[in-house]
């Protein structure tokens, strides 16, 4: 109320009102300018690191027939054996180019492994292989967070593909037979 009646009673009124009003303005500016500038700068810091994570890292993402409990343990046990696999053949890489090498002149047995798994335990599903670029959501297990983003990853699609999915980082080696911190959102 005293700013109020100081512009009220005073003779210049205008003259203070606008010379307020211009502080104000150059104000405001100055905080947008401000605001836009750790925005701008947060969100290339944030592109940076998580750019960096996804040059450095290959995945594997697992992909249910369907949400059924036998189907979402079938993914489990192919999980297992194909990280059993890598971990066998893989011992001695050091980088992801050496990985994704090493995956792809596997091909052929690790889907042998996928197919036979599943023919074990009497289904018939189809498997489907890709190494690519794949779009993944951020996560978290406990102290790592890999952030959201685009990376090279071995996809498994077994039968239609619509269940649920899982996956890990296989380079550098963090595959966690934890399902519950494993386990992704289709969103």
């Amino acid at each position: 109320l005293y700013i109020i009646s100081y512009f009220v009673n005073t003779s210049n009124n205008k003259f203070i009102w606008e010379d307020e009003m211009k502080l104000f303005k150059r104000f405001l500016i100055i905080f947008i300018l401000f605001l836009s500038y750790t925005f701008i700068c947060a969100f290339s810091y944030a592109s940076s690191v998580s750019s960096d994570i996804s040059d450095n890292v290959f995945r594997l993402h697992i992909i249910a027939n369907s949400d059924s409990e036998e189907d979402q343990n079938l993914k489990l046990v192919v999980r297992d054996n194909i990280i059993n696999y890598m971990k066998e053949i893989s011992s001695d890489i050091s980088t992801k180019e050496e990985a994704i090498d090493i995956i792809s002149s596997h091909l052929t047995e690790f889907h042998y492994i996928a197919t036979q798994t599943i023919k074990d335990a009497g289904y018939d599903y189809s498997v489907k292989l890709n190494i690519g670029k794949f779009d993944f959501p951020t996560k978290e297990y406990g102290d790592i967070s890999l952030p959201a983003g685009i990376y090279d990853a071995l996809r498994i699609e077994i039968g239609e593909a619509k269940g649920h999915n899982w996956w890990c980082v296989m380079f550098p080696t963090l595959c966690f037979v934890d399902v519950s911190s494993g386990s992704l959102d289709d969103d």
